[in-house]
């Protein structure tokens, strides 16, 4: 039994009160899927839980109100919401589609899109999909706010650049560009509810006479981070959409994926089909440009 005190504010203000009054000792709580465990496991020990379940405001999704594209997503909104709300089934599909890769529907009722992102954990569904799209998240504290790009907030395994006092707030995520395509692909050798073996997005914008005018690529499940494959970018730019052009990008992405051995593969085994499902996502993005 771990002994702490919880903490339920109804606002940003008393939970900033009560994460610098408590330092090292507190832990926010969103959805509590992660927090949760991670305390059955004595991976951490906090002796004050902060639950943001009752701050107003941190659970809605939203188009932009300047009229840029794109959508804002509460950091509270569950994963469920993400994976069924209309607005982004219409504008940014494939976030819809990989919302609905996590896990099962019980976990996604219960999740939250920002508590999972701060978790950090590297065989999520998300992350390779929003760093495709350019997703970047929001950063609060005492002391003001920040913007971080999604791949320089995920720092390493289970280790985000969330700074003492800060709580994130909200994922904002770029719609698709005119005409690009996407795909999120995830091997699933085990159950469907599984983390993936590997996964790979990829956000892909042809031009005239099918020659790439701009690429994005992005992995999971094979290293300690989601990965931004941006060799494999840059030798689709500009580029011939050809098979031959698509399985030299994708091969490049064996030198910079570090896959960690389990149970779901080798390190060696994991790195092929890195280079396999990254072909067959640019594939597939291709086929679903407009």
């Amino acid at each position: 039994m771990i002994d702490f005190e919880f903490h339920s504010p109804t606002s940003l203000e008393e939970v900033f009160q009560l994460l610098d009054a408590h330092g090292e000792d507190a832990r926010v709580m969103a959805g509590g899927t992660a927090l949760v465990i991670q305390m059955k496991q004595r991976l951490v020990q906090p002796e004050h839980v902060i639950s943001l379940q009752r701050v107003a405001g941190l659970d809605a999704i939203a188009t932009h109100s300047n009229g840029s594209s794109g959508v804002r997503v509460g950091a509270l909104c569950t994963q469920q919401q993400l994976a069924t709300n209309p607005v982004v089934q219409e504008l940014i599909p494939i976030v819809a589609e990989t919302y609905g890769h996590v896990a099962t529907p019980r976990i996604r009722h219960m999740a939250s899109v920002g508590g999972g992102l701060v978790h950090g954990d590297p065989s999520q569904d998300p992350p390779p999909t929003l760093i495709a799209l350019g997703a970047t998240v929001t950063l609060v504290s005492s002391q003001g706010e920040r913007t971080a790009a999604l791949e320089d907030f995920l720092v390493d395994y289970y280790e985000t650049d969330v700074r003492p006092g800060e709580v994130l707030t909200e994922v904002n995520i770029p719609a698709l560009p005119a005409g690009a395509g996407a795909a999120y692909l995830k091997f699933l050798p085990r159950t469907a509810d599984d983390y993936a073996t590997v996964a790979a997005a990829v956000v892909i914008t042809p031009g005239p006479g099918n020659v790439c005018q701009d690429a994005r690529i992005a992995l999971g499940a094979v290293g300690t981070t989601a990965i931004h494959a941006t060799g494999a970018e840059d030798a689709l730019r500009g580029q011939p959409l050809t098979d031959e052009v698509i399985r030299a990008a994708a091969a490049t992405v064996k030198d910079v994926v570090d896959p960690l051995e389990d149970y779901r593969g080798s390190a060696d085994y994991k790195r092929e089909m890195a280079e396999v499902f990254t072909r067959r996502a640019i594939q597939q993005a291709l086929a679903n440009a407009s």
